[in-house]
């Protein structure tokens, strides 16, 4: 679990977030959304510790991560899974290399051990016998997955992810989506998710917090969306669905 309390972030005189409170429980899907400038990724970048709040708390499960010195945050940290925007791979890297990449930073394992272990990876984002590939020789969906693959690879209790389905068509933004949504079931992850897709908002949002002007405007679920009377947030929405709809006509 990950409890964040009052988080305000500064940046100068820009006030980004403004006092911004909610509880992110494990096996259930968590995203945060907003349209562009609300601070959902900055929001993302203070929880996992990228960036210092200004002033509040992130606590998981009851540690407070924010009172902690780099050294403290370590054994933390090494509990944490992330999957970057643009999935962050590094090119030089084979598929295989850039799974075990973390395993390599944080852990003993032999060599044979850390193979093991991203051969595991691979099969459950259904990429088996991908291990000497190169990212330039991925598509965008793949990138995605061997990204998920590596974020699992250390078996971490809390996952955030950067718009997952950026740049990817629709069919594989389902895919993705259902990918992280049994992942969280599966291994009973804290998961929290910043995106701007309805369709995934609709399709995993076990739980919603929605921003505006830095502000938490609204919390809930993918069910009560539709029976909502706030008025920022139906505007989001129906932009959202509206522009998706006129792309498709493109």
């Amino acid at each position: 679990m990950i409890e964040i309390q009052n988080i305000y972030k500064k940046f100068g005189e820009n006030e980004v977030l403004k006092g911004i409170s909610s509880t992110f429980e494990p096996g259930i899907n968590n995203l945060i959304i907003g349209g562009s400038g609300s601070g959902k990724t900055t929001l993302l970048k203070c929880i996992v510790g990228l960036h210092e709040p200004t002033e509040g708390d992130v606590l998981f499960n009851g540690e407070n991560f924010t009172d902690m010195g780099f050294e403290q945050r370590v054994p933390i940290r090494t509990h944490i899974g992330m999957l970057f925007q643009n999935s962050a791979l590094f090119d030089s890297m084979t598929v295989e290399e850039n799974i075990m990449f973390p395993l390599n930073l944080f852990t003993n394992q032999t060599r044979a051990e850390k193979r093991d272990r991203a051969n595991f990876c691979l099969e459950r984002v259904n990429l088996a016998g991908k291990n000497k590939l190169y990212p330039s020789e991925l598509s965008g969906g793949m990138k995605k997955r061997v990204g998920i693959a590596r974020a699992i690879s250390m078996q971490p209790k809390y996952l955030f992810v950067d718009e997952p389905n950026s740049g990817l068509d629709p069919v594989t933004s389902i895919l993705i989506d259902d990918l992280i949504s049994e992942l969280t079931v599966e291994y009973n992850m804290t998961t929290v998710v910043v995106t701007h897709d309805m369709n995934s908002v609709m399709g995993i949002g076990d739980h919603i917090v929605f921003l505006h002007q830095g502000k938490k405007w609204w919390e809930g679920s993918n069910k009560e969306i539709a029976h909502t009377d706030n008025k920022e947030l139906n505007d989001f929405v129906f932009a959202s669905r509206f522009m998706r709809a006129a792309k498709a006509k493109l």
